[in-house]
């Protein structure tokens, strides 16, 4: 067999090898729907080498003999294309083997056809050589089964462009140009091939350019495989992964451009990026967070928290940079993930807040079980051992009574404590105490605190005073407020000096009793006084060390919230210190 080149048919020898070669090399690296597309590529190849060979003979016998050898690229290419669509699309069939039946099934009998052309001449109604052209070539009569042929390919091939078409139509922007490279490699060849069918373009008028259409369009298609690892991940696949991560993926290039993002990143980072496009520059986005821009500019992997606004509510996102980098380690993008912890930082909040009461009433039960071991034991005991003592002859009875005053007050102190603890385990033991709203006069409850803490008062020649003003009554748990003003009323007397005065009054505050209790001993240091308001318990001594426990005012501020109330203390040191509590109030022209 003698060969002529000439420029079309070195241009088919040399394209053809290499896309032949560039196709297997894919079919054997890569698996999977890319499989098909190099094998699509491969049947390209067959068609365009053997014809390059058509074209560079002579004789009418090589010509068939070569043409032969096309048929096995032309018959199968649209296949080919047909099934890499529906695999690429990940297209689910009940009988796959029936399926892959009916695609082959028109290809199979066309090269039957084919080759067997000389015996019905079905395909080929005659083919004879021309040398009207600068080189001699073929010239073909088509038959009946070429127009079918004909028919399938262009069936073939659009049904699979449409079928990716159909899938991918709204597809994220990422695969928008791999898109158009899948369909520009379907259809593309096509148009030539309709300039040869219908004649309206025929170099040296039997000269096809489909092959070379071909060979083009999948030259580029396989640079792109290998050097991008285009259609390495399907978007069909890539999209339910994205969409399934909860956390917001946002990826930028080099130049930090968006390249991808998922819905969970409109959604975790705000609602107002709904049109966020492909390319656009991250300044923009984060433009009110130089604490992001900050991040993206260290091109390192770290990881920062932000705060960000949705409506009316402030969000707190963390944020993980992931960089990419190269085989030289060379960064070429990054992975911005965004994870709403929103709830988690309040219920972490919430598990520290449950850990430092639950720390501190701990601290409090083992104080009071050391109250319980040595305030009460200490007095309890000293009673029992005076008793004895008196009853042996050890102590006379004008000592015994001459002891009484100090046992006296020593059990008023005991009483107060004991009263104390029994309403704090009340209130902690029991979910809570219920709160008993009823009305009273608050000028008649100080009255008969007064009375009850006047003994105490006068040891020390302290005088209480009470100015009421109120008009009002009283809405609260009687016998709350009872045990709080007990206890205001105590420290007063205790941290006052000799001969001291506590000052006591009431007044209309609005929808609120005011009930102010003042006295000018050595006030509340600054540390302390921020213990009180916090609910902190803690311990002082006396203005004659008389001993504390702390408990009461844990319990006046629990009992003045309980009966919606509020407490203010006002101290100075060295000069007194005033309690301003504030209790709901019922007009008395109300309850007329």
């Amino acid at each position: 067999m003698e060969l002529v080149f000439n420029p079309f048919s070195v241009s088919l020898l040399l394209s053809g090898l290499l896309v032949g070669g560039m196709s297997l090399y894919i079919a054997i690296k890569i698996e999977d729907a890319t499989r098909w597309i190099a094998m699509t590529m491969l049947c390209a190849a067959i068609w365009g080498f053997f014809y390059g060979l058509e074209l560079s003979v002579s004789t009418l016998v090589a010509m068939m003999a070569l043409l032969k050898l096309e048929y096995l690229g032309i018959a199968f290419l649209a296949p080919c294309w047909l099934i890499f669509s529906l695999k690429y699309t990940s297209y689910k069939s009940n009988k796959p083997g029936l399926l892959l039946g009916l695609i082959l099934l028109i290809p199979v009998i066309t090269y039957i056809l084919v080759i067997t052309n000389d015996y019905h001449y079905f395909y080929y109604e005659s083919v004879k050589v021309i040398s009207t052209g600068p080189f001699p070539t073929a010239k073909i009569e088509i038959g009946p089964w070429y127009l079918v042929n004909l028919f399938y390919i262009y069936f073939a091939y659009g049904l699979g462009s449409f079928i990716i078409w159909k899938r991918f139509k709204y597809s994220d922007p990422l695969f928008k140009t791999q898109t158009r490279i899948m369909l520009s490699a379907g259809l593309f060849p096509l148009v030539f091939n309709l300039f040869y069918q219908t004649h309206l373009f025929r170099p040296y008028e039997v000269i096809d350019l489909t092959p070379f259409s071909f060979l083009l369009t999948y030259l580029v298609l396989g640079f792109a495989v290998l050097k991008y690892q285009l259609f390495s991940l399907k978007p069909i696949a890539r999209n339910k992964v994205m969409e399934a991560i909860t956390k917001g993926v946002l990826v930028l290039d080099s130049e930090h451009k968006i390249v991808d993002f998922n819905p969970a990143f409109i959604s975790s980072y705000s609602p107002s990026l709904k049109k966020i496009k492909v390319a656009s520059k991250a300044d923009a986005i984060f433009k009110n967070h130089g604490d992001i821009l900050d991040l993206i500019a260290q091109q390192k992997a770290a990881t920062i928290e932000c705060h960000t606004v949705f409506g009316e509510k402030e969000r707190i996102l963390r944020i993980e940079a992931i960089p990419l980098v190269d085989k030289k380690e060379v960064a070429s993008g990054l992975i911005l993930l965004f994870d709403d912890i929103t709830e988690q930082q309040a219920i972490n909040q919430k598990l520290k807040d449950q850990a430092s009461e639950l720390q501190q009433l701990n601290n409090l039960k083992d104080k009071y079980f050391s109250i319980i071991s040595h305030d009460l034991k200490g007095p309890v005991f000293g009673i029992k051992e005076l008793i004895y003592h008196t009853n042996t002859g050890l102590i006379s009875k004008d000592e015994f009574i001459e002891m009484l005053p100090e046992v006296s007050r020593n059990l008023e102190q005991v009483a107060l404590l004991l009263e104390n603890l029994l309403a704090w385990s009340s209130s902690q033991l029991r979910s809570g105490e219920t709160v008993q709203f009823q009305e009273f006069d608050a000028h008649k409850i100080l009255i008969q605190q007064k009375g009850i803490l006047e003994r105490i008062a006068n040891e020390k020649k302290i005088t209480i005073e009470i100015f009421p003003e109120a008009k009002s009554m009283v809405m609260a748990d009687k016998n709350m407020i009872e045990l709080v003003l007990r206890n205001i009323i105590n420290n007063a007397i205790k941290f006052s000096p000799q001969g001291s005065k506590i000052k006591i009054s009431t007044q209309d505050d609005q929808d609120f009793i005011k009930i102010s209790i003042e006295d000018f001993g050595k006030g509340i240091p600054s540390e302390n006084l921020s213990k009180i308001r916090g609910g902190i318990s803690f311990t002082t001594t006396g203005q004659n060390n008389e001993s504390g426990t702390g408990l009461g005012l844990l319990l006046v501020n629990e009992y003045i919230k309980k009966n919606k109330g509020k407490l203010e203390v006002n101290s100075e040191e060295g000069k007194g210190t005033l309690f301003c509590i504030r209790l709901p109030k019922i007009n008395k022209k109300e309850l007329a």
